[in-house]
């Protein structure tokens, strides 16, 4: 879909970006290729993309003869989907409130940079099955996804993808490749499932939250809320976890033993 075609679907449709949603369709065919490949998609696949748009990654995935669900947030962009996307599920919700009813293989998105986290933070909670994940997203944006301990960047998102697979930086997307253009440069990286990601769930998100809820602070009094101060020492001794340990400090797989003896 290049972007005379996204043109003029807007026009026709009488389509106006919403920047409360963070609207930019994508209209570079080479890119829109390069993303659908990335995905590796079998035909039996479950596939699931979030914040269709106009469709630029939706028409070509359709084409492919998997089980293919998408959900917008946008009541015209989904009426429209609706309309003229034939081998695919069109769900109009906002994604942070959708409850899948079955598990999926493949998730890809082009995720509205406002809500990135939000949006990631549920997949790798609640769609951790999922053997692989393809996203679109800010450039800037990759020092929160893939940073290291004692960092500013670092916290429950970083967590989070260290745990669920293998992470890859495939490619920047230019502002010019959007109608309407953003101010920023994109990038498209993509996750693999590994073992790991067993430890993935929406309690563990949770958890995680609690342990940066006050970053400067110990991570022992962040965890009163969940667990005794007793089994919080000794879970931290069976670890070799410091007594005046900060949360950012932390290994992700650290995190993974706390949660299991803590919570469990």
């Amino acid at each position: 879909m290049d972007r005379d075609r996204i043109k003029n679907i807007m026009q026709e449709q009488g389509i106006l970006p919403q920047s409360r949603f963070g609207q930019n369709f994508l209209c570079d065919e080479k890119i829109i290729q390069s993303i659908v490949e990335l995905c590796e998609i079998k035909k039996e696949d479950r596939v699931l993309e979030i914040g269709p748009g106009l469709g630029s990654l939706t028409f070509p995935l359709s084409e492919l003869g998997c089980d293919l669900t998408c959900v917008e947030i946008d009541n015209g962009l989904a009426a429209y989907l609706s309309s003229h996307v034939t081998g695919a599920e069109i769900v109009n919700c906002d994604f942070l409130k959708y409850e899948a009813a079955s598990c999926h293989d493949v998730v890809v998105s082009n995720i509205p940079y406002y809500v990135m986290t939000d949006i990631m933070k549920k997949l790798f909670g609640e769609f951790s099955d999922a053997r692989k994940m393809v996203f679109m997203v800010e450039d800037e944006a990759l020092a929160r996804i893939d940073c290291s301990p004692a960092t500013k960047q670092y916290g429950p998102l970083a967590i989070l993808c260290a745990l669920y697979g293998s992470y890859s930086f495939e490619f920047k997307v230019p502002h010019t490749a959007f109608v309407p253009q953003p101010n920023t440069t994109s990038a498209v990286i993509s996750f693999t499932r590994c073992v790991t990601s067993d430890i993935l769930s929406p309690e563990f998100v949770r958890f995680l939250n609690t342990c940066f809820s006050m970053r400067r602070k110990m991570l022992k009094k962040n965890l009163v809320s969940v667990a005794s101060s007793d089994e919080i020492t000794g879970a931290f001794g069976k670890f070799g976890i410091s007594e005046n340990v900060r949360a950012e400090e932390l290994e992700p797989a650290q995190f993974a033993g706390l949660y299991r003896e803590l919570m469990s």
